[in-house]
């Protein structure tokens, strides 16, 4: 918000329109910004729902993988070299991608917790700025009673 907000008075105080529209402004921003935070929360959600299914494709071949070795195993001696190979290739690449998805779940809870900040920091931003113009207010009606 941009420094402070001179309205224009009328015979009884300030000119009601010019505070309504000005408070109106204020909340409209709010909501604005919260509407921004909660896209971001959304879309985090979503890319934590993405990565989620990824890992579980990744834990479904592994499994997949699994089976495919003992099958082999069973079938041709020669062939179990190469099908424990693959297996433990299967296993490095998933474990890779799981740290790799760790890292990213993190990231996303870091953010999360940076959006929860920010809309804290924001919330006591317009409850003190509220408090001051209320402050204000009272001041003013104090003074025109005098």
């Amino acid at each position: 918000m941009s420094g402070e907000k001179i309205f224009s008075t009328s015979f009884f105080g300030y000119n009601k329109k010019d505070v309504n529209s000005y408070l109106e402004k204020i909340n409209k921003e709010y909501e604005d910004k919260l509407k921004i935070k909660e896209r971001e929360i959304v879309d985090i959600k979503t890319q934590y729902r993405d990565i989620k299914n990824k890992y579980d494709e990744i834990s479904t071949s592994l499994s997949e993988i699994k089976e495919n070795r003992e099958r082999v195993a069973n079938a041709l001696i020669t062939a179990q070299e190469q099908a424990k190979n693959i297996i433990e290739e299967a296993k490095k690449k998933a474990i890779s991608e799981k740290k790799k998805l760790e890292q990213q779940v993190e990231k996303e809870k870091e953010k999360l917790v940076d959006i929860k900040k920010e809309l804290k920091i924001l919330k006591v931003e317009v409850v003190d700025t509220l408090k001051k113009y209320e402050g204000q207010l009272s001041d003013f009606i104090k003074e025109e009673k005098a």
